[in-house]
């Protein structure tokens, strides 16, 4: 089915520069948000009320596909009509719960839903697939993630250049894994471990979200999976004293808007990516690694955060495959689906090459 008219729901940071992706690479672009832009776009922005089924509606009319950038509690509904309406459906959502109700809906696709197209889930766990291919038997995947500032200053040493709301729900939310060949769930912000990229001394321990459906995939097939997001050392204890001791876990939107107050975004900042895997290679058991650090770029009229490009720059990637018919045109794509090769082939894959 064609894909050359795309509605991108939300124009912050991130949907605002997948937009203008979208628009360099030749694609029909209607940008949709509850507030006008704030600067002069080459392709048109309506003004719609997102919140509301009827906004929703109408923003999908007459679209190929839609690109929702929204915050993921109201990824269910415009998921819901692009089901029904017969379009394509992408998405950034790190939001287990969201996934499954997706999922669920593309049992009766006539288009493809592809959630969880951004960094983690997306990109890494593109990265990730793409190692356990290597291997004969694959003892354990590792995916590490981070988005922080590149001078941290203070004891959490961090800035919210992602969404607070996203961060707050990956920090409490249960996390699965594969320990041992077993499937399960286990409690976020634990499993502290110490890692170094470049040098740097980072932190890394389990969030919510950031798997997507890989330990459905690879269950039997590799012995240990996780994710975890890294961060500056002391990180970790001092947010479960705030979410735990503090009982801020029962204010998750007081607990957003404080820690957003307190850590703004930044520009200079940088995003980690560490996947590793171990297991048999020709009967020897080696050890693969993918370890990058990315930086803001000048990109799409000016420069761009870290976060940004990378969230952004996966999405649109995974809709010039699907409009390539590289991948499949109907029910649900999962992220470790998709080659890397082709991935990194992508005009905006290619930024990932380092």
């Amino acid at each position: 089915m064609p894909l050359e008219k795309v509605a991108v729901l939300g124009l912050g940071n991130v949907g605002l520069l997948a937009a203008k992706f979208l628009h360099e690479g030749g694609y029909a672009v209607t940008g949709f948000d509850t507030r006008p832009p704030r600067e002069p776009l080459a392709f048109p922005v309506r003004t719609e009320d997102l919140v509301a089924d009827e906004g929703v509606e109408a923003a999908m009319r007459g679209q190929d596909a839609v690109l929702s950038c929204l915050p993921y509690r109201l990824n269910r509904r415009v998921a819901t009509v692009a089901h029904a309406k017969g379009m394509h459906y992408f998405d950034l959502t790190e939001d287990v719960a969201t996934t499954r109700a997706i999922i669920e809906l593309s049992r009766t696709s006539r288009a493809l839903l592809a959630p969880q197209c951004g960094l983690a889930p997306g990109f890494v766990g593109i990265v990730g697939a793409h190692q356990v291919a290597l291997f004969e038997r694959c003892r354990a995947l590792r995916l590490r993630v981070g988005a922080l500032p590149q001078h941290p200053s203070g004891q959490l040493g961090y800035a919210f250049n992602w969404s607070p709301e996203g961060v707050v729900n990956e920090y409490l939310n249960d996390c699965e894994v594969i320990e041992e060949g077993t499937r399960k769930m286990v409690s976020s912000m634990e499993w502290l471990e110490p890692i170094y990229v470049d040098g740097v001394q980072l932190e890394a321990f389990t969030t919510s979200g950031g798997l997507g459906t890989i330990c459905e995939t690879f269950h039997g097939r590799v012995d240990n999976i996780d994710y975890k997001t890294l961060r500056y050392p002391g990180h970790a204890r001092l947010m479960n004293f705030f979410f735990h001791e503090l009982l801020m876990r029962e204010r998750r939107e007081l607990a957003g808007e404080i820690l957003t107050h307190a850590k703004p975004p930044v520009d200079d900042d940088i995003v980690y990516v560490h996947v590793s895997a171990e297991g048999l290679i020709g009967g020897r058991m080696q050890r693969r690694e993918f370890v990058r650090a990315y930086r803001p770029i000048e990109i799409a009229g000016g420069v761009q955060r870290a976060i940004a490009w990378t969230t952004a720059a996966s999405v649109v990637a995974v809709v010039q495959l699907v409009r390539d018919e590289v991948l499949p045109q109907r029910g649900f794509l999962k992220q470790e689906e998709i080659p890397l090769e082709a991935f990194l082939g992508t005009v905006t894959g290619r930024l990932f090459v380092a």
